[in-house]
């Protein structure tokens, strides 16, 4: 299994869920020294990881990227589409090109170029197929002010999933999507634990926010052949917040 976007966040969590489950986990990020102190926390616990320099917004970069995660065991299962960013609290009014160019290069352009170099090397190695694990956000359906690019960004992602899905079926590729909630991660804590947080936790019908464990199974479910029928889906991680009244 791939990752992208592996060095912190939902791609530092998932490399270990995954490599526990029993994967070898490649693990891509710019930030080298810190995907290798992740490589070495995995390996510490026994299961099987590499890290790989990344840069998703480089087409050259994610090819290396996935040949040396080929290079592993002679086939690459899973890539799981993670690398992601936002433009800070910016409204459309606030945002410049260079904001919008950022945003939508790392989170949407990548994901079509790794789906399409990703979906190029299956089909060259003759590996029978493939799958593919866009990871989205409830701000693709229901978002809140100062998220513009990351909104467009996101909810283009998971119709795109829908596009590659389809394109790719005759290939024996899947593709879905995993769309997270509001979950307290590092960067997180500064709008989710503010002065608005006990309001905000009201518009979620379970009244929490989300942690990294409640990913795990809807993870394991999309990566592993538990899914082998499913393609084009988005699998929603929330506690319900999208499908709350407004």
């Amino acid at each position: 299994v791939a990752i992208t976007g592996a060095s912190s966040g939902f791609g530092h969590h998932f490399a270990g869920v995954l490599a526990a489950a029993g994967a070898s986990v490649v693990l891509g990020a710019r930030r080298v020294e810190k995907i290798e102190e992740r490589v070495e926390e995995i390996r510490a616990s026994g299961g099987e990881a590499i890290g790989v320099p990344l840069d998703v917004t480089d087409a050259e970069s994610l090819g290396a990227f996935l040949d040396a995660a080929w290079n592993v065991s002679g086939r690459l299962d899973v890539l799981i589409q993670n690398a992601g960013i936002e433009a800070g609290a910016k409204t459309f009014e606030m945002i410049d090109e260079e904001d919008w160019d950022r945003v939508l290069d790392t989170n949407l352009k990548s994901a079509w170029q790794g789906a399409k170099l990703y979906t190029e090397r299956v089909r060259a190695r003759e590996q029978g197929g493939g799958n593919i694990v866009n990871i989205g956000s409830i701000t693709a359906m229901r978002t809140i002010k100062g998220q513009f690019p990351y909104a467009s960004s996101k909810a283009e992602l998971h119709r795109a999933t829908e596009v590659l899905a389809l394109e790719s079926a005759r290939y024996g590729v899947r593709v879905n999507t995993l769309s997270p909630g509001y979950i307290l991660t590092d960067v997180s804590r500064r709008l989710l634990e503010g002065p608005m947080t006990d309001e905000f936790v009201k518009g979620i019908p379970q009244r929490r926010y989300g942690e990294f464990d409640d990913l795990d199974g809807p993870l394991l479910l999309l990566a592993s052949d538990a899914s082998t029928y499913m393609t084009g889906s988005t699998v929603t991680v929330d506690g319900g917040h999208v499908c709350a009244s407004l």
